[in-house]
């Protein structure tokens, strides 16, 4: 019989794409959980993905061999906003892209790599021939190079912050701010290019030589080049692609989802993503949406940086290739993606800034209004009298794990119980304490005194024996050790001599104590006999 369908948990990220691509997914025995999106994204990874719809619900399918996954969604209250695919192997029907757009979301479809290959969104019919053709003459009325000055200057003051606050490397950051200070003398977008350069000369030096944190049992399966980050260029193709490190492998991945929501948010607002500013027209890139993604990399390094200072990586959240590519797995990619709202809200205000200067420039009736701010509803929250801006998206949290062993620990700490013990010498204390924990046990003192409890104990089970005062154990059971429910362990612990956690368990019944201690008992809950 096949397998039934796991509801798989994004929390657990310890499972990796162990299966061979030729293992044929098991059949389904049993319905789907009708699910909620997680931050509004879903990923699916694995081989044989489905997407599609059953009975007005969208039903995805993904995992590797038998251990596949489900998901069902209502079209509403599902919270569904990106639907990422980090694998080419599946299908996804024509009624659930029309399902995904009519919701609002967006597919995105990505490679760990940090490669956009597909990025599909709704159309909110903003569509303006003037708006693109004024964004095709940038260039020459001059109103390009404010937008590329404007855009660098968001950059560079991110590095700035970056280098100040994560980095703690004040001198850095005041080079970094003194060549922000001459681009608006900047003239042409040779001069502007230049400065940017410099400027992420110096930011990413301040970065190399950064420890990369592992757990440490991981620590022997790790290449020595993962521990420590060596430059944003790769080692094996001189650029950023191709990364050879798992730092840079998460900051190419981060760069896949922000580009991607760049993609979007240029074709919301009207305007044409192959025409850029910064970057030159080459085939095949989106050069609008790369200028976008300029002014949020540092906003991306930001969290990487934070991400690392408060977990430690594991070795299976990576995967190094044959040509020594360092690639994310696809349950650490997945969690990832769940940063997508964080980046969709950087760069909606600048997709819209951008529209509003180019619209400024072209010919129009003299009562147009402006184009509508439909990602950030800025004018709506104007009328209104709130803030310009919406309150910032939660960043998603990691599972927390042990440092020392990768075990899952509670969201603050560092270490787990038994690691915290060990690293705080706690073992060596118990086996220093042995010679003396020796002789206060077994010493002649001790001695004495388990004697003297001895003969204490002998002489009333000796006086028990003589009395008349028997208790049955049905009577023990039924009619006094309920009732102890209503007294305190404090008073069981007294009148019978015994420490408290006995008592407790006496209370509670999960001890029975000897049967000379029952009438005592009988007389603390009050029974006077059958």
């Amino acid at each position: 019989m096949a397998a039934s369908p796991k509801v798989y948990d994004r929390a657990r990220l310890g499972k990796s794409e162990s299966a061979h691509p030729e293992q044929e997914p098991s059949a389904t025995t049993q319905s789907p959980t009708l699910r909620a999106a997680r931050h509004g994204v879903v990923c699916l990874w694995g081989y044989g993905v489905k997407v599609f719809v059953r009975n007005g619900h969208l039903q995805l399918q993904d995992g590797v061999g038998r251990d596949r996954h489900e998901w069902r969604f209502a079209r509403v209250g599902s919270g569904l906003k990106r639907l990422v695919v980090l694998t080419d192997s599946g299908f996804i029907t024509l009624d659930a892209l029309r399902w995904i757009y009519d919701r609002g979301a967006a597919l995105l479809m990505l490679d760990r790599a940090g490669t956009v290959i597909a990025s599909t969104g709704p159309e909110y019919g903003l569509d303006d021939a003037r708006l693109r053709r004024a964004q095709a003459l940038a260039l020459q009325s001059g109103v390009g190079l404010q937008i590329a000055r404007e855009l660098i200057d968001r950059k560079v003051a991110g590095q700035e912050r970056v280098a100040r606050e994560r980095l703690k490397d004040s001198t850095t950051a005041d080079t970094i701010a003194k060549l922000r200070k001459a681009l608006p003398e900047a003239r042409t977008f040779e001069a502007v290019s230049l400065i940017e350069s410099h400027a992420a000369r110096h930011y990413w030096a301040s970065w190399e030589g950064m420890p990369i944190p592992f757990v440490r049992s991981d620590l022997p399966r790790v290449p020595a080049h993962w521990l420590s980050f060596g430059s944003r260029k790769s080692l094996l193709s001189g650029s950023q692609r191709l990364a050879s490190d798992p730092l840079n492998a998460i900051l190419n991945y981060l760069s896949a989802l922000v580009e991607s929501e760049a993609r979007l948010a240029v074709a919301a607002v009207g305007l044409d993503s192959g025409l850029g500013f910064i970057h030159f027209d080459t085939k095949g890139r989106a050069s609008l949406a790369n200028d976008i993604q300029e002014p949020v990399r540092a906003m991306a390094e930001d969290y990487v940086l934070g991400l690392i200072s408060r977990f430690a990586l594991k070795r299976e959240w990576f995967q190094e290739r044959t040509d020594g590519n360092c690639r994310l797995m696809a349950p650490f990619a997945a969690r990832l993606s769940e940063t997508a709202p964080m980046w969709r809200q950087a760069v909606s205000p600048i997709s819209e800034w951008i529209a509003q200067k180019l619209w400024s420039t072209m010919k129009k009736g003299k009562n147009e209004p402006e184009p509508a701010t439909r990602l950030t509803q800025q004018r709506k929250r104007e009328a209104k009298g709130a803030a310009p801006l919406p309150a910032p998206v939660r960043t998603p949290v990691l599972e927390n794990s042990c440092r020392e062993c990768g075990a899952p620990i509670q969201p603050g700490s560092r270490h787990c119980y038994a690691c915290s013990n060990l690293l705080s010498g706690a073992k060596e204390r118990f086996i220093k304490s042995l010679p003396k924990a020796h002789v206060v046990t077994l010493g002649a003192a001790a001695q004495r005194l388990r004697a003297e409890s001895q003969r204490r104990h002998y002489a009333e089970l000796r006086k028990w024996k003589r009395s008349n005062q028997r208790i049955t154990e049905e009577i023990y059971t039924k009619s006094i050790q309920p009732r102890l429910a209503d007294v305190s362990y404090g008073a069981i612990a007294e009148i019978l001599g015994v420490c408290p956690a006995y008592a407790r368990d006496i209370q509670r019944g999960k001890r029975r104590p000897h049967a000379r201690h029952w009438p005592r008992l009988g007389e603390l809950v009050g029974f006077t006999g059958p």
